[in-house]
């Protein structure tokens, strides 16, 4: 044990469970270097039934041929070479050793492969601990084998059992002294058939089998022998066992003792016969001896005394061959057999054993007390399927009636004329009763039992249990289907008219099928029941125990059941509850990755999975996986990194095309069904396909590739390994090219196929939809066994080619881009999957909320990065702006068209950025960012729409800046000239007064100045600017716009609509339904267009240009363009609408016009202009003529008149720039991330203040209602939580520090000698930040001879108190409102657009887009609503419709309207009509709760509202409370 490295695991056994752990060894093809790597190597190989096992020569050192190779003495070569110790190690001594240090459930697993591999199993173990032996009947308890015997070769029968209960003759063979003749060699030619020789027995001639043995002399092994019915292929007619004592006989003396009580026959090995030798065979009765060479006397003296007959001594002379010889000793064993009746089976055995003293193994104190507990259960057991309607009573009818009721609950399929919401009530009504009814159903005894034998026991006692419990429900199952069959065969042979007998006896045959996964499932049924009452409150708590306990297991290694095959059904609850107790047992360590196999029925799809990991999957042909089971494996430490996974979970599925189910009308249905579950769970799919089934390969094919491109849909692309089975020829691979090419065209056209019914005809080829490389990615598989079964080994091409396909599947994994799921994420697509899976059009369905947060988190990420980009683009446009209101008219022109040029590559730049974030999010290994890949193209070319908008927008902004530049010059010109003219008066009056004789006191100045001031402003002849009457104006562009329509402008009055707006007349009978319909429609239409155009005027106000007619004409194509939108046509409005509404709208707009030109005017007027100047004048006056300093007061005029304005105005812009980024930053105000939130939000806001008007504006007018939401929520954080001042400030500081550091800069440089120069050069330094007006810099350098030093410090002063002048101002400005409708950049205009979206609706519910980025081709919605609320009425009774349209498209209901041409069209082809809308089915029947909630609450009043009558609310919507409605939300 020492030297095989395992002394840490005589104490504390090596378990299973570490065996299978997957590590980098697992597909490493690294030598034994040292005898240490021995016992893991034997593990290795034999769990993938690889024959080579055994072999357990190591590689380093001098091997025995090296050392023939390099001897130099010719006589040396018949030296004999000694055995180097340290190098080989006996198999047997292997084998024993980890026997020794295994537990019980590794101990049968490794007596269970041994099997298959046709290995001889220990049977009585030498312990080195106590010199006693140990007989191994627990290890032995999991054989079961199948034969035939010849005497049922004409009936074709066969027998199936566990080998440790059947009895059978046993024929033993020990060995007395030294033979020359190899007893095992013999013993393997004496068992083998005529055609194949197998080493059942290792033997001297075999690798290390002449290594001296250790510990496993006086183990004894055993191997039945299995005919298989052909009398030209077996060796013996009959079954019998084979036991073989290793070691000599004289010093295994117990051993030999045990094995003569047992045996039908003893053979004994013997060369010579001694006295010793004699005595010991003389006390056997009855022995046949085989003999070489015996010395003569003894052998006649026990002729004597044993009654030897001539038949009972063999003997090998030298001239006989050991073919003859192997042919004697055969015939001898045939008539043993044929005479004896003493048969035994390993019970039988193990009594002898105790009588012996022997430990048996089942003679733990744990393994009796499971046995008990399984015999308990077991002895109720009578007919299995009246056991499993009495016990299991949870699992029969009740469970598929459920399941059809949870799918017809999606499909709607019995609908027929009922009122869909109704229907849906009254089917979860019977979904409630049903579970009412399971949890009525007291637990019975026997599950009672069964988990009180599971629950609080170690995990040594559950092992022991559970593996009774198989061991006792196997042989019952193989004993009702051995009956079943044959009964089955004799009604088939019989008459013809027994069909109704065989479709009775075809239930039951699928009815006796009971395993550990019943009682599992009705342990699972249990657990759902309590937690749907509990949900729906008729409960409080349930069985917490149990779902810990299936977690429990499955770390031990047991399968969960994930999909119920016998009622095509997920227990989603159970599943899920199991899952989360199992993220709290991994803890961190819980990613994985799924692999998953799907094949026809029967074609070794579990042995698959058994023989790569080594598992334990149902492999029975009686038990054939029903269903999908999925089950752990541990990744070790190191190789988790590499495989970025800490376990594997490997799922295991029924066959598809089953026979069982052929006869069923949903047969492919039930097929598809799986096939997309798993494939949808899986990272890898292994598609396992048996050459002999192709006629079956197309339906499967056709089957899978359904499943795959349902998958491409949802995001994930799992990668696909076809497994050719029963192919063996090395070629296979070149010469099935031509194959794999046929197969590739069968997938592509597939592909289109499938595309074609699932309605996504962009997918051509099977690499579209999934990862496949037709070279790499397709396996063949030679044939299980070698030879004929049962005595046939596993093919060790087989388990070569497993080995090989596994090593490939690790790769995969290696580089799979995708990351690895966690197992709750894991658990999301599992409850997603199925809820999709249980609609008939799946791709359309299909929810996810790990796709959902994936698609959010995007939506998020993309939503900040498109704000930066604007952001950036709206900080360079304000400084742009500044540079051009700063430039010289004379260089205007050149410098607009270099600031274009730098906007484009500003533009560029930033798209660059934005795509590169974009590119490096889908590239990144982010949480589940691979599920959003599908929306790839559609954020990239939002990114280019943004771009282009946002360069519309830049370059509209240079328009109108230019324009204001361009329209200024000509005013200042004119004002400049003034300001010269009453300059030089001013000055000429000063010299006056100066040289005058006498000193002026302030009032005499002040009456010169004015006399000098009326006398300039009446003597020139300024130009004054005209008002024009704007609506005169706004009136004719009217005219001219409406002179070819029909209808005539009359006097504008309050806009209403009229009957006569609409044209209703093609409408027909069907007037009275709809027209008040179209006519709410319409309203909420022309709302919207004077909103939109009210903006457009306020848009145009607020900018410092003139009135010109220009607007009003793009006022008016704003309202055509608007009603010739496709939504606007849909209304049939009339020439007269049109006429109306834009004399409303221009009647609204004049006013606005008109204070636009009056304030234009106001400001370029001449006359006010000087008039405004007049007191700074005045002021410069007084203290030039007094000398006073000046200096102070300079520069306290330059921060009030030139800087404080700027600095006012460059707030004003920045402002709503500030605002924006604050909220942003605010946790708070997290709705604006994304639309779902915004959403989310402001449905909750409603629900809170339970107001009818705020749901009615909602959903009448959802715009404008969104519009003025932001606004309050916008206005009550700044007066309430947040003072708008601090933002105010926040601005400011930024650019007096500018400022600060700009006079500072001014102040260092020597080169400026005049205050002219000093200004000019500031100037230039701000000019990107801020404007100082030209004019009122005139004033501060009129006569100013300033020392510079002195006015720079002054100014440094003078920002102080500017600064303080300017934050008291922000203080006392409370009107909120009126500041944010004035600012340039609307915070609320910006964050509308942010969550408003796309804008387009439901064409049934009106619920709102919910998709992300601008670029999207197609809407969607979380949750819909029933269509009532959005104002449609019934057919026939104008009854509010309570149907909501994501039910609606998955029944047979119709619609019509408009856009069918008012005919009837199937609810389920909406696509037809409206293809750019994804209306996915509910997730669950409580997700549309809270709209369900709202109708029930204001019925009366929607219904008063839209001049409808109440709807006829389902019962059941009734019980929903408002906390329901808001979790419905939530969820």
């Amino acid at each position: 044990i020492s030297t095989l490295g395992l002394e840490d695991y005589v104490s504390e056994k090596l378990t299973l469970s570490s065996v299978l752990e997957v590590g980098i060894e697992t597909i490493t093809d690294a030598n034994i270097q040292t005898l240490r790597n021995l016992p893991w190597n034997f593990l290795k190989k034999l769990m993938v039934l690889n024959n080579t096992a055994r072999n357990t020569h190591c590689t380093t050192g001098t091997s025995a041929d090296e050392t023939q190779l390099n001897l130099t003495n010719i006589g040396d070569m018949f030296t004999d070479i000694k055995i180097d110790s340290n190098q080989s190690i006996n198999p047997l001594d292997v084998v024993t050793t980890l026997f020794l240090s295994s537990d019980c459930l590794l101990q049968q697993q490794i007596m269970l492969k041994m099997s298959m591999c046709q290995f001889a199993l220990p049977l009585l173990l030498p312990d080195y601990r106590n010199d006693n032996c140990i007989l191994l009947q627990w290890a032995l308890r999991e054989i079961v084998k199948k034969w035939r015997p010849q005497s049922l070769e004409s009936c074709k029968g066969f027998k199936e059992k566990n080998l440790t209960v059947t009895s059978m003759p046993t024929i033993s063979f020990v060995r007395l002294g030294n033979c020359t003749l190899s007893k095992s060699k013999l013993l393997n030619d004496v068992l083998s058939s005529l055609q194949q020789q197998n080493n059942f027995f290792i033997h001297h001639n075999m690798q290390c089998g002449n290594v001296p043995r250790t510990i496993s002399d006086g183990l004894v092994e055993i191997y039945w022998y299995l005919p298989c019915g052909k009398k030209n292929l077996d060796a013996f007619p009959e079954a019998f066992a084979a036991t073989n004592l290793r070691g000599d006989a004289r010093s295994k003396s117990i051993q030999f003792e045990f094995m003569r009580k047992i045996s039908t026959a003893v053979f004994v090995f013997v060369e010579s016969i001694d006295r010793s030798t004699c005595k010991l065979l003389s006390s056997i009765d009855n022995s046949q001896s085989s003999k070489q060479k015996v010395t003569l006397d003894h052998l006649k003296k026990l002729a004597t005394n044993l009654q030897l007959e001539q038949k009972h001594q063999l003997r090998k002379s030298n001239q006989m061959n050991e073919a003859d010889f192997v042919r004697k000793v055969q015939k001898t064993i045939k008539d043993v057999l044929k005479h004896s009746s003493i048969m035994k089976n390993v019970e039988e055995m193990a009594v002898v054993a105790r009588e012996l003293k022997f430990q048996v193994d089942e003679d733990d104190e744990k393994c009796f007390e499971a046995r008990m507990h399984a015999e308990e259960i077991i002895s109720k057991i009578q007919n299995v399927g009246d056991y499993k309607k009495k016990v299991l009573p949870l699992q029969g009818n009740i469970l598929k009636e459920l399941a059809q009721l949870e799918k017809e609950m999606h499909r709607l399929r019995k609908l027929g004329n009922k009122p869909i919401e109704e229907y849906k009530c009254d089917l979860e009504n019977k979904i409630m009763k049903l579970r009412e009814k399971q949890y009525q159903y007291e637990p019975s005894e026997g599950i009672l039992s069964f988990i009180t034998a599971l629950v609080g026991k170690s995990t040594e006692e559950r092992h022991y249990f559970l593996k009774w419990m198989k061991f006792f429900l196997d042989t019952v199952a193989r004993e009702n289907l051995s009956d079943l069959r044959d009964r089955y065969k004799t009604q088939y042979k019989g008459s013809q008219d027994h069909s109704k007998e065989l479709t009775e006896l075809d239930q039951k045959l699928a009815d006796s099928s009971l395993g550990l996964e019943h009682f599992m499932r009705e342990i699972g049924q249990i657990y759902e029941a309590e937690s749907l009452l509990i949900d729906k409150g008729k409960l409080n708590n349930a069985q917490k125990q149990f779902a810990l306990l299936a977690t429990e297991l499955m770390l031990e290694g047991y399968p969960l059941e994930l999909i119920n095959g016998d009622a095509s059904h997920v227990p989603v609850r159970w599943v899920n509850d199991v899952l989360k107790q199992l993220k709290k047992k991994m803890g961190n360590s819980s990613r994985i990755r799924v692999i998953t196999v799907l094949g026809v029925q029967g074609t070794g799809k579990s042995t698959l999975l058994n023989t790569m990991f080594g598992l334990q999957f149902v492999v029975s042909s009686g038990r054939c996986t029903r269903g999908a089971f999925m089950l752990l494996i541990r990744v070790k430490e190191g190789f988790r990194k590499i495989l970025s996974c800490d376990f594997l979970l490997v799922i295991d599925t029924e066959g598809l095309k089953s026979p069982e189910l052929a006869k069923l009308d949903d047969s492919y249905e039930h097929d598809n069904e799986l096939a997309t579950l798993v494939v949808g769970l899986s990272d890898i799919t292994l598609i396992n396909m048996a050459m002999e089934n192709s006629t079956e390969m197309k339906d499967i094919l056709q089957i899978v590739v359904h499943a795959f491109l349902r998958m491409k849909e949802t995001g994930k692309k799992p990668n696909c390994q076809f497994v050719h089975q029963n192919v063996g020829d090395v070629s296979a691979h070149d010469q099935n090219m031509r194959d794999r090419k046929l197969l590739l065209e069968q997938l592509n056209e597939m592909t289109k196929a499938a595309a074609k019914m699932e309605k996504k005809d962009s997918y051509s080829k099977f690499s579209d939809v999934m990862e496949y490389d037709a070279e790499k990615d397709n396996w063949y598989i030679p044939g299980l066994w070698h030879g004929i079964p049962p005595m046939a080994p596993v093919n060790t091409g087989y388990s070569e080619n497993i080995y090989e396909l596994k090593k490939s599947l690790f790769k995969t994994l290696k580089q799979k881009k995708q990351r690895s799921l966690d197992i709750l994420e894991f658990n999301e697509w599992v409850k997603s999957l199925w809820n999709a899976v249980k609609y008939e059009n799946f791709i359309f369905n299909f929810r996810n909320s790990l796709v959902a947060d994936a698609y959010n988190q995007l939506c998020i990420n993309y939503a900040e990065w498109e704000w930066e980009f604007r952001k950036n683009m709206h900080c360079w446009l304000l400084e742009a702006e500044n540079r051009i209101h700063n430039q010289l008219e004379s260089e205007l022109g050149g410098f607009f068209q270099a600031l274009k040029a730098e906007a484009y590559e500003k533009l560029q730049n930033e798209e660059k950025k934005m795509l590169d974030k974009l590119e490096n999010y889908f590239q990144s290994n982010g949480a589940n960012v691979h599920l959003v890949e599908r929306y790839r193209e559609t954020f990239f070319k939002s990114a280019n729409l943004l771009k282009t908008e946002l360069e519309g927008h830049v370059l509209n902004k240079f328009e109108e800046t230019l324009n204001i530049c361009k329209s200024a010059v000509k005013f200042e010109k004119i004002q400049s000239e003034a300001r010269e003219e009453i300059e030089r008066e001013v000055t000429r009056l000063l010299n006056t007064c100066r040289n005058g004789e006498r000193n002026l006191d302030s009032e005499q100045l002040i009456e010169m100045f004015e006399k000098m001031w009326r006398k300039n402003l009446s003597e020139k002849n300024f130009i004054k600017i005209e008002k024009q009457n704007i609506e005169h104006c706004v009136y004719m562009q009217l005219r001219r716009n409406l002179q070819n329509k029909a209808g005539q402008i009359q006097e504008e009055k309050r806009f209403s609509l009229q009957k006569s707006h609409l044209n209703l007349t093609r409408l027909g009978r069907i007037y009275q339904w709809f027209s008040h319909s179209m006519e709410s429609l319409l309203k909420e239409k022309t709302e919207n267009l004077v909103e939109t155009c009210m903006e457009f005027v306020l848009l145009k106000v607020n900018s410092k240009l003139d009135y010109d007619d220009a607007y009003t004409r793009e006022l008016l194509h704003l309202v055509e363009n608007r009603i010739q939108e496709a939504d606007f046509q849909k209304l049939n409005t009339t020439s007269e609408y049109e006429c109306d509404v834009k004399l409303h709208i221009c009647g609204m707009s004049v006013r606005f016009f008109q204070e636009m030109h009056d304030r234009f005017i106001d400001e370029h007027d001449t006359l006010q202009h000087l008039e405004r100047m007049k007191p700074t004048y005045l002021s410069l006056f007084q203290d030039i003529y007094s000398e006073k300093e000046q200096c102070q007061k300079r520069a306290k005029q330059f921060c009030d008149l030139c800087l404080q304005p700027a600095l006012l105005d460059l707030v004003h812009k920045q402002l709503g720039l500030e605002i924006i980024q604050d909220i942003s930053d605010s946790p708070r105000f997290i709705q604006y991330n994304s639309r779902v939130f915004f959403q989310f939000t402001i449905l909750k806001d409603m629900l809170e203040r339970r107001e009818f008007d705020a749901y009615l504006k909602y959903i009448s007018n959802y715009e404008q209602y969104v519009k003025k939401w932001i606004v309050k929520q916008i206005e009550h954080r700044y007066m309430k939580d947040v003072k708008l001042a601090d933002v105010e400030k926040r601005c400011l500081s930024v650019i007096i520090q500018k400022v600060k550091k700009a006079v500072d800069r001014m102040m260092n440089d020597e080169t400026t000698e005049t205050v002219f120069e000093f200004l000019e050069k500031l100037c230039n330094i701000l000019e990107k930040d801020i404007v100082i007006s030209k004019e009122s810099l005139g004033l501060i350098l009129f006569e100013n001879q300033e020392n510079i030093k002195q006015f720079s410090s002054n100014i440094q002063n003078c920002i102080e108190d500017m600064e303080a002048t300017l934050i008291s101002e922000f203080e006392k400005t409370s009107n909120v409102t009126e500041k944010l409708t004035n600012l340039p950049i609307k915070p609320q205009d910006v964050f509308f657009k942010k969550v408003f979206g796309c804008g387009k609706q439901c064409p049934f519910c009106k619920v709102p887009c919910e998709a992300g980025g601008e670029g999207h081709e197609h809407h969607f919605a979380s949750v819909h609503r029933p269509q009532g609320l959005g104002g449609s009425r019934c057919f026939g009774t104008n009854n509010l419709p309570p149907e909501i349209c994501s039910t609606d498209v998955n029944s047979e209901r119709k619609f019509l309207n408009d856009d069918t041409n008012w005919e009837l069209h199937p609810y389920k082809n909406y696509r037809k009509y409206y293809p750019e809308w994804e209306i996915q089915g509910d997730p669950s029947i409580e997700a549309s709760d809270y709209w369900k909630y709202v109708m029930v609450q204001f019925n009366k009043q929607f219904a008063e509202s839209y001049k409808a009558k109440e709807a006829d609310i389902p019962s059941g919507w009734k019980n929903i409370t408002a906390d329901q409605a808001l979790n419905s939300l939530q969820e």
